[in-house]
């Protein structure tokens, strides 16, 4: 006898959802550097650190952004309890992409607004011609630094239209990111972080985030007419 229900294949897509969503999440830790970033952890002074080794270095970012995953994870599981207690459908892909977000996000513009060593003395910089710093970068073989702009907003892209249904289209996708790569520039600037404030940047920004989020595009296709963040019906005993 066929047990099988309509619940089983929303199930099956959530799962899917969730497996990708997370091996996401692992591919923008790995992108780190899988090893060179491990040796460079290691190699941080351990004994007694100040503060400014745990929140000021790209060593303190990645060790805290790998020892965040358990709790990232904790978190995920008690909102979806929560919300699973309640009725409320798609508990667990929602819980993952609010989480994801935050946690795929905070750490690439944590490293973005890191401090040059002229940080408060240096005046701002700022690069508009597009493209410019693009080719430079390319023409020194310093492929890492455009990965790494392409993942700063990447788990936005990829995760918030799988939760917020309004934000399920890529021109709205690209328009936040462009705005959210626009106010960390302006920071960068406004702070004196010894940083240039490249449009080339937020170009990078903005493309990672609008890739991402067609990676993602057949799933918050399926769910974006859906009131996923509604509870169910509560059945009454007698009728």
């Amino acid at each position: 006898m066929d047990h099988s229900t309509p619940l089983s294949a929303h199930a099956r897509r959530t799962r899917r959802i969730t497996l990708v969503s997370l091996a996401i999440l692992g591919m923008a830790i790995a992108a780190f550097g899988p090893v060179d970033a491990v040796l460079r952890i290691l190699s941080m002074p351990m004994r007694r650190p100040g503060w400014h080794v745990w929140v000021n270095t790209f060593n303190g970012v990645a060790l805290i952004t790998v020892a965040a995953l358990p709790l990232a994870a904790l978190v995920v599981w008690a909102l979806a309890r929560r919300r699973s207690a309640v009725g409320i459908t798609s508990a667990w892909r929602m819980s993952l992409a609010e989480v994801g977000i935050v946690y795929g996000t905070v750490p690439w513009v944590w490293i973005t607004m890191l401090p040059g060593e002229g940080a408060g003395v240096v005046p701002g910089r700022v690069s508009l011609v597009p493209l410019r710093d693009l080719l430079t970068i390319l023409a020194d073989g310093a492929t890492g630094q455009i990965v790494g702009n392409l993942l700063v907003f990447a788990a936005l892209g990829f995760l918030a239209p799988l939760r917020f249904a309004a934000l399920a289209s890529v021109p709205r996708i690209l328009a936040l990111a462009a705005g959210c790569s626009v106010l960390v520039e302006v920071a960068q600037y406004v702070l004196r972080l010894d940083r240039v404030s490249s449009v080339d940047d937020v170009l990078l920004n903005t493309a990672g985030a609008g890739l991402a989020a067609l990676a993602s595009r057949r799933w918050w296709r399926a769910t974006a007419g859906t009131s996923s963040d509604r509870p169910r019906p509560v059945p009454v005993p007698g009728r």
